[in-house]
C-alpha cells in the first residue's frame, strides 16, 4: 500500500491510501485515525487499521483534486548516512567507511513532493542527492541486524539537498549544510515494506531540467539497511515515524565537470522505484 498525507477543500490534514487515480480517505472512514502518519504509527496498530479500511473503502477523492503533502511530518528524528554508495566513493577515490557516517536533519526542513524549494541566500552551491528513505514503524532499541527489518514500516524518497559550499565551514561539521530551509523534499508516499521485499535492489534517479543526473541502484550501498538500523539503535532509541535517509549514488552536482548546482528556475525531479516521482521547482 502507498500511504499519503493530503489536503482537500479545507486545511485539515488527512491520511490516505493511493488507489489508482483515487485516494482512500482513512480519516473519513474511521474518525479515530489521527490525521498524522507519525501519530498513527505511534499507536502501534496502524497497518491493521489501514487494511481494514482498504478492504471496505468509504470516502474516495480523485488524486488530481487533492494536494499531496509530505507523507511524514514532524518525526522525532531525521537521520542520514553519508558516503554510502560504492560507486560514488570509487569515483571520488574515497575508502568505503568502516562504519556508517551519520548526520541529522531537522524536521523543519521537510517539504512536500511538489513544493517549491526556496534557494537560500546563504549558499551558491545547493546540490541534489536523491535517496531511499526508511520509515521506522515501532520502537527500536539495541536491535540485531538479522531482525532489523521487523522494525521498518515502509519506505519513501527524498532529496537530501546540501549546501556544498558550507561543508568546509564551521570546522567541517555537517549541520548547517544539511539543514537550510526546504532541504528535505519528501514523498510522494510511504510504501509499506511488503511492497519492497528487497530494498537493496531499487533504482534511484535525479533529473535537472529533464536531464538525467543520477541513475543508481541501492545494491551499491556500503552499509545495508539492516546494518544501519542496528548501528543507530545501539546509540539511540528509534521511534515510530523516524526516518533514515540511506545515502545517494554518484552523479551529484559537485562531481560534474565543471561543478553544477541548482539555480533559480530549475526543475528538480527525483524518483525512487516503486515509490514514485517528486518534482520541485527552485525559486
Amino acid at each position: 500500500m502507498k500511504i499519503v498525507q493530503f489536503l482537500i477543500n479545507d486545511d485539515r490534514v488527512r491520511v490516505g491510501v493511493l488507489d489508482g487515480e483515487n485516494v482512500i480517505d482513512l480519516n473519513a472512514s474511521d474518525d479515530t485515525i489521527p490525521p498524522s502518519l507519525v501519530e498513527f504509527l505511534a499507536e502501534g496498530d496502524a497497518l491493521d487499521r489501514i487494511q481494514k479500511v482498504v478492504s471496505n473503502p468509504g470516502k474516495l477523492h480523485r488524486l488530481a483534486e487533492v494536494q499531496l503533502l509530505p507523507p511524514i511530518t514532524r518525526p522525532d528524528k531525521v537521520l542520514g548516512v553519508a558516503l554510502n554508495y560504492k560507486e560514488a566513493c570509487d569515483r571520488g577515490n574515497i575508502p568505503y567507511p568502516a562504519e556508517p557516517i551519520v548526520f541529522s536533519k531537522f524536521a523543519s526542513t521537510i517539504i512536500g513532493p511538489y513544493d517549491v524549494v526556496k534557494k537560500p541566500l546563504a549558499s551558491e552551491a545547493v546540490d541534489w542527492e536523491v535517496e531511499l528513505v526508511v520509515v521506522i514503524g515501532k520502537k527500536a532499541q539495541n536491535v540485531r541486524a538479522e531482525n532489523a527489518l521487523d522494525y521498518v514500516f515502509g519506505y519513501t524518497a527524498t532529496q537530501d539537498l546540501t549546501a556544498k559550499d558550507w561543508i568546509t565551514r564551521n570546522g567541517g561539521q555537517m549541520l548547517l549544510c544539511k539543514n537550510m530551509d526546504n532541504f528535505c523534499p519528501l514523498g510522494p508516499c510511504v510504501i509499506t515494506k511488503d511492497e519492497i521485499p528487497d530494498p537493496h535492489n531499487i533504482r534511484v534517479k535525479t533529473w535537472v531540467n529533464g536531464v538525467l543526473k543520477q541513475d543508481g541502484n541501492t545494491v551499491e550501498m556500503v552499509h545495508r539497511i539492516h546494518r544501519i538500523i542496528e548501528y543507530l539503535s545501539r546509540a539511540m532509541t528509534l521511534l515510530p515515524g523516524d526516518i533514515i535517509c540511506t545515502g545517494t549514488p554518484s552523479g551529484v552536482g559537485a562531481t560534474q565537470y565543471p561543478p553544477q548546482y541548482l539555480q533559480k528556475g530549475d526543475l528538480l525531479e527525483s524518483e525512487v522505484e516503486k515509490i514514485g516521482r517528486m518534482a520541485n521547482r527552485i525559486v
